[in-house]
């Protein structure tokens, strides 16, 4: 008989954070009392999803060791690093509860407000997300980008993705399972959330630093996160290439109709070399800028028609999962001494 799903689950990647592990794990439990003495869990009402994004210090061998002797924590831990949103896709693919929470394991997101986040569903939200009011330790340079990026990506989509926010959000069942029949390969998962609809709302919170090293966010994957999020939500980049192109023929059109008048009604003589540079270099921008934009979305539709998973598992560690191990160890010792005995 199939146990009954938790009321929560928290979904938490994780990728090369060994030291902050302990104090995760530690913040982690004040979440589980918090929700005991504010909604009366149980042990088995809620449940931590850790997922190891192919770390390669010592997350993982720490957790495994944590997660395989503590009931009410997980590992899931992919066979190599997939990249943060498909870590989060592994998570919530896996996650059980009636609501899913996911959050960043590096402490910026505080893990007690899973339980503000957890109470506002109460008010029958679907998606209740936090939104950062305050960002500790964010660059000028991080501050500015992030400001420009959320509000350039609302102008673009035609549905309402909310600004100031992360990933750090809870879920109702419903909304879940409609992310999880969602199988996109270049994933920006808070705008499939604000795709999905339903009643969302949110709460604003205090963005903490972290709580040691520096930011897995390189400039490249912050472009290529960005690149995602557009491309996958609009087509103006398409659109923005058929509107150079058209501007760029009208402003060929023009400058054609000058030539030809200084070449017929003035005495004045173009040497060429200047002009002709100026327009060769200008119509082979616009051209290779959408030919780049054209890529870029022909590069997904290859990318989603191949079909293949979006990760591998290589195991999921639990104590659960150790029990199993261990059962499945005495019965098959029991089945060899029957079998020993039926012999002799």
């Amino acid at each position: 008989m199939a146990s009954k799903p938790p009321l929560l689950s928290v979904v938490i990647p994780i990728y090369n954070e060994e030291k902050t592990i302990p104090e995760l794990v530690k913040r982690l439990n004040s979440l589980l009392n918090i929700l005991k003495k504010r909604f009366s869990f149980r042990p088995e009402d809620a449940e931590i999803l850790f997922v190891n994004d192919g770390s390669r210090d010592e997350s993982a061998e720490i957790l495994k060791k944590f997660c395989g002797s503590t009931p009410g924590f997980s590992l899931i831990n992919l066979s190599r690093n997939y990249g943060h949103q498909l870590a989060i896709t592994a998570g919530i693919d896996v996650a059980r509860g009636e609501n899913v929470a996911v959050m960043d394991g590096d402490l910026q997101d505080p893990p007690e407000f899973v339980a503000d986040l957890f109470e506002k569903m109460k008010d029958g939200y679907d998606v209740v997300y936090a939104r950062r009011r305050t960002r500790e330790g964010e660059s000028v340079f991080k501050l500015l980008t992030a400001h420009l990026f959320y509000r350039t990506l609302k102008k673009l989509t035609r549905f309402d993705i909310p600004i100031d926010t992360g990933d750090f959000r809870i879920m109702s069942r419903r909304v879940t399972d409609v992310l999880v029949s969602m199988r996109e390969q270049h994933r920006y998962i808070r705008g499939l959330i604000a795709w999905i609809g339903f009643r969302q709302t949110g709460l604003e919170y205090d963005r903490d630093e972290r709580f040691d090293g520096e930011t897995k966010f390189s400039v490249g994957k912050m472009l290529k996160f960005a690149l995602d999020g557009i491309t996958s939500f609009s087509s103006a980049p398409l659109k923005l290439s058929s509107y150079l192109g058209f501007s760029a023929a009208f402003a060929g059109s023009l400058y054609s109709i000058y030539i030809l008048y200084l070449k017929l009604f003035t005495n004045n003589t173009i040497q060429g070399w200047t002009s002709v540079m100026v327009v060769v270099l200008l119509l082979g921008g616009v051209q290779l800028l959408a030919l780049g934009m054209i890529g870029e979305y022909l590069s997904r539709v290859n990318d989603q028609t191949k079909n293949r998973p979006l990760y591998v598992i290589e195991k999921i560690y639990s104590v659960e999962t150790q029990e199993h191990r261990k059962n499945s160890r005495v019965g098959r010792e029991d089945t060899r001494r029957k079998n020993e005995s039926s012999r002799g």
